[in-house]
């Protein structure tokens, strides 16, 4: 047993060795590498960079182009980035996530007999947040003028070719979208017809976001004819979007449609500059959004396998994928309880969730022979010095857990081969019926940027909102964002993300940044909901303990949990309960260690991919060099130079 323990070992380290071939190439580049999750916005970024612009205007570009072509993402979404600024030295994040609108509160919502808010339509949207992501971004830290900068998007809102993913996805989505008469305006652009969406390869016409574009444009450069500054005239394009014409029509179109939003609601909102949450694991500093994301989950999981010796477990292993499960339950079930918006209160007590001393605690609770499918929040106030306020309502919560259903439609992104479930078939396919739907949703979830230059500069985006089937705000051509959903109605679920006017729910959006000697060491994305950071905790794990290169690194297999309240998705409490021991695991996973797993209590599936589409770039200061990896999962694409 020995030697078969320590063979699997060796043939776990050796299997991505730097040697170890990828489906798809490693990326280069000297000069600047520009990453994003469509070949066209991509190219968008290239064309910025070729012009002589910085990371943060590359980035903007591609993020203006991915809203563009509708990348599980529009205008109307939401951006969170974290910035590499080369002259200070510092991580910057950029919080433009939208708040809850006017009249937004948990008894309206339940008046309508909701337990969540909705996935869809106008009552899903929080206020536009990407515009002024954009516009901040650009104005603080880019080089060129939003003309400049929206040039490649408005060549795609004036029609693009159109790729078979998103025409295909508007065209299993049409029944939503003809609720909405704007949003069958521009999608079904073949009314009547067998197909009413466009074809692969038809040019798609966006002529109202064109209009609203150029809106924002024609605002800037007037201001500079007034001879404003570059930022001053940047801002002059953000004041025409939140409190001019443009944000009167979207207003009009969004309550036209039964939406909230009040034009009050807009002009209050701005995005926010804020300091990032940060661990450094064996050497390496980590930064994270704030509590208003999933990304300290990460920060908490590292602190957590601090405690053990990954490397020698060796990759994805039996006891490797047990100890990072575990870990993870952890983390999550305290992102599920004590995570939301830190602009509101109460408190979230961020502190002590990221104190070194209360995950050396938590690590002590991992069994290393089984799954524990009782894993419920901690109790970090002590670790600030502080006494929790919410222990009885923890104890009225209990957290109890309904192991034997299988009602929850709700599976990690990559879950999707069914047929493959260790279950009977017509369970199998009883499942499937349940699952597909929002398996579908989850994968469109968002997309991600990735952007750095010679010059030093590193950008990391995942912004997300407006996916298909959007609703679209009037003839502005903007998609709504449909975040709502993350909130909650029920303090037992968690007192700190009960929707409010104003408050921002507690997103799953989380770029990643690392530095290593005080320089940039990866900059690191991913798509997927509750999936995204279980993906990009194994892809830093790949590169750190196992060497792996970064195309490796986004290609390898990971596992996914879905022992979590999700995130996203149903407006029924059991439509997001947890599914304690369900384990997504790579088709390659050897038999051995299936069967290991499964006497700890695992219940296993299996995908081909199982990497999630993950973006990143290593900077490779021994060769002064670029490496991007692109993951083999998605339609996601990099160019270097």
């Amino acid at each position: 047993m020995r030697i078969l323990s320590l063979a699997l070992i060796l043939f776990s380290i050796s299997l991505f060795s730097n040697a170890q071939p990828t489906q798809k190439p490693p990326l280069h580049g000297k000069h600047w590498m520009a990453i994003t999750g469509k070949p066209l916005a991509a190219t968008a970024g290239s064309m910025i960079f070729q012009k002589g612009g910085n990371a943060v205007d590359a980035a903007c570009a591609m993020l203006a182009a991915t809203c563009t072509m509708w990348d599980v993402l529009s205008w109307g979404g939401e951006t969170q980035a974290l910035i590499y600024n080369p002259k200070t030295k510092k991580v910057l994040a950029l919080n433009a996530m939208g708040v809850a609108p006017t009249g937004a509160t948990p008894a309206f919502f339940k008046g309508k007999g909701f337990q969540f808010p909705p996935e869809y339509g106008p009552l899903a949207a929080t206020t536009p947040g990407t515009p002024g992501g954009i516009c901040y971004m650009l104005a603080e830290f880019g080089t060129m003028s939003l003309k400049e900068v929206l040039a490649p998007a408005m060549q795609l809102a004036a029609g693009y070719p159109i790729e078979a993913q998103t025409a295909n996805s508007i065209e299993r989505q049409k029944a939503r979208i003809k609720e909405w008469p704007y949003s069958k305006s521009v999608f079904l652009t073949h009314p009547g017809a067998s197909r009413e969406a466009p074809e692969a390869g038809e040019i798609f016409v966006q002529r109202d976001l064109l209009a609203t574009l150029q809106k924002m444009i024609d605002a800037e450069q007037a201001a500079l004819k007034q001879k404003k500054s570059r930022k001053e005239a940047i801002m002059a394009a953000y004041n025409r979007f939140y409190t001019g014409d443009i944000a009167k029509e979207f207003v009009r179109g969004c309550q036209e449609q039964g939406g909230l939003i009040t034009e009050q609601d807009l002009a209050r909102w701005k995005p926010i500059w804020e300091e990032p949450l940060q661990t450094n694991y064996k050497g390496i500093d980590v930064y994270k959004m704030q509590q208003w994301t999933q990304g300290p989950m990460l920060l908490q999981s590292l602190n957590i396998l601090e405690n053990f010796d990954l490397k020698s477990m060796g990759y994805n292993s039996a006891k490797y994928i047990h100890t990072v499960y575990q870990t993870m339950n952890l983390a999550f079930a305290d992102r599920d309880f004590y995570y939301g918006d830190p602009y509101k209160a109460p408190e979230e007590p961020i502190k002590g969730l990221l104190s070194k001393d209360y995950a050396r605690q938590r690590a002590k609770l991992i069994n290393p022979d089984k799954n524990d499918d009782k894993a419920g929040p901690g109790d970090p106030y002590p670790f600030e010095g502080k006494t929790n306020p919410y222990t009885s309502l923890l104890q009225q919560r209990g957290f109890s857990i309904d192991t034997s259903s299988n009602h929850r439609n709700f599976a990690p992104t990559h879950d999707v081969r069914t047929g493959m479930l260790e279950t009977s078939t017509s369970d199998a396919l009883a499942m499937l019926a349940e699952e597909e739907a929002y398996q579908d949703r989850l994968w469109r979830g968002t997309t991600s940027v990735e952007a750095a230059d010679s010059a030093g500069w590193v950008v990391s985006i995942t912004p997300s909102g407006g996916w298909l089937p959007a609703c679209i705000a009037g003839k502005t051509g903007v998609g709504m964002s449909q975040r709502m959903q993350s909130f909650v109605l029920d303090s037992t679920l968690n007192p700190f993300n009960v929707v409010q006017p104003g408050q921002r729910p507690r997103v799953t959006l989380t770029p990643s940044l690392a530095l290593k000697d005080g320089k940039p060491f990866l900059s690191f994305a991913v798509q997927g909901g509750d999936t995204q950071d279980q993906n990009l905790l194994q892809c830093f794990l790949n590169v750190v303990e196992f060497g792996m290169t970064a195309q490796q690194a986004a290609e390898a297999a990971n596992i996914n949990s879905n022992q979590l309240w999700l995130s996203l998705g149903g407006t029924k409490l059991s439509d997001r309960q947890p599914k304690p021991g369900h384990l997504l695991l790579h088709d390659s996973t050897p038999e051995a260690v299936r069967a290991t797993l499964k006497k700890m209590g695992y219940t296993l599936t299996f995908d081909d991919r199982t990497s999630g589409p993950i973006n990143l770039i290593y900077f490779d200061w021994k060769h002064g060099s670029l490496w991007g990896g692109s993951s083999n999962h998605g339609e996601d694409y990099g160019i270097g130079w």
